[in-house]
């Protein structure tokens, strides 16, 4: 048995059809299908019909047992491109998960799985309403004046196009993994993330590698800040400064000897 013929069957079921019933809907034979539920992946042209039929993308088709999550949510995601298990207290309350630095590791693993997000830690901020928030903790020095070891919570965005140029957002994303950048969009294909430490080049991020992204919503610090954190900042810039006239010169000098 397989995910996707586990998937198969209980969408059938859901949908109080049988094999000969979707099989007709697929314009395959009987046999051919009762072997997609059993023990054969589909080819991908069949695979598209299913996914189409369903509404139900094939990536969560292959990789997700669909069956741990309300099919009336999941068809209501955008493209299914995201799947955001979440928990709820007894009065149905949305609670703020807390990815811990030792969560962090296995997010990438486990942001899908609902049993992953129910053994997360979780606390409740009254004063941040009408939205899902998750808390990830900062690493670096890349986002004055936030320190290693706090958390920025952010709240659930649903569309890339919900993106708002110049804002800050923790990303998550196949291949850098998480990260809380300020975002600028640069075309259809991508945005360009800033630190807002200027010693750390921007990067550009393909909307394709993004898995999941939260907006800036609050804060919470673990350390005290310090009276010349600030300085220590300036001090960066002005280094930055330095190194970037010195990298002037030395550029006007090898023209100047090429003359």
């Amino acid at each position: 048995m397989s995910i996707f013929s586990d998937n198969l069957r209980y969408l059938r079921v859901k949908h109080n059809m049988t094999q000969q019933k979707i099989a007709d809907e697929l314009r395959i034979p009987r046999e051919r299908y009762a072997k997609y539920e059993a023990f054969t992946d589909p080819p991908l042209e069949c695979l598209q019909k299913i996914s189409r039929y369903y509404h139900v993308s094939i990536d969560l088709l292959l990789s997700f047992d669909i069956r741990r999550v309300p099919y009336e949510n999941l068809i209501q995601l955008e493209e299914n491109r995201i799947l955001l298990p979440i928990t709820v207290d007894n009065d149905g309350e949305n609670k703020i998960e807390i990815v811990g630095t030792k969560a962090q590791a296995g997010y990438l693993r486990g942001y899908g799985d609902p049993e992953f997000i129910e053994s997360l830690q979780r606390i409740s901020l009254p004063f941040l309403s009408h939205g899902k928030y998750r808390a990830f903790p900062i690493t670096g020095d890349s986002m004055p004046p936030h320190k290693e070891g706090s958390f920025v919570v952010g709240e659930y965005v649903e569309r890339i196009s919900d993106i708002v140029d110049g804002k800050t957002y923790i990303l998550i994303t196949k291949n850098n993994g998480m990260s809380y950048k300020r975002l600028y969009k640069q075309d259809a294909t991508c945005c360009i993330a800033h630190s807002d430490n200027i010693i750390y080049e921007p990067f550009e991020v393909l909307y394709s590698d993004v898995i999941e992204i939260w907006r800036y919503a609050c804060s919470i610090a673990t350390q005290e800040f310090e009276k010349d954190d600030l300085g220590v900042q300036n001090v960066r810039d002005v280094l930055q400064g330095i190194r970037q006239d010195f990298s002037a010169l030395r550029t006007e000098f090898k023209l100047r000897k090429k003359d």
